[in-house]
């Protein structure tokens, strides 16, 4: 996964795409953003935040693109299990036991 393709697999998951921006800073929604500006030890990273009113909040910063996007995906994942959009598939296992592989 990376910025080119997390659109496509949040959509999949049924997290609209105006509420993620790629590349660039937008109020109300999710930002992924490659800093171009290296840390102390010359590394280039990936942020990840929420934006409003212009402000940035739960604000988290990556080395690697990949990480970056699976977080992101993870965060905007998580939501969509809460509000019951996806979740675990319906088995015939008694409660407490996984099906087997």
């Amino acid at each position: 996964m990376n910025s080119d393709s997390i659109i496509g697999w949040l959509e999949a998951v049924g997290v609209p795409a105006d509420v993620v921006a790629i590349g660039a800073e937008r109020d109300h929604a999710w930002c992924l953003l490659r800093d171009e500006h290296p840390d102390a030890d010359g590394v280039i990273g990936w942020e990840v935040f929420w934006r409003e009113q212009g402000n940035r909040y739960d604000w988290a910063r990556f080395t690697s693109e990949m990480v970056a996007c699976q977080y992101l995906f993870g965060r905007l994942t998580w939501t969509q299990v809460v509000r019951g959009a996806v979740g675990v598939l319906p088995t015939d296992q008694p409660s407490g036991q996984v099906p087997s592989q």
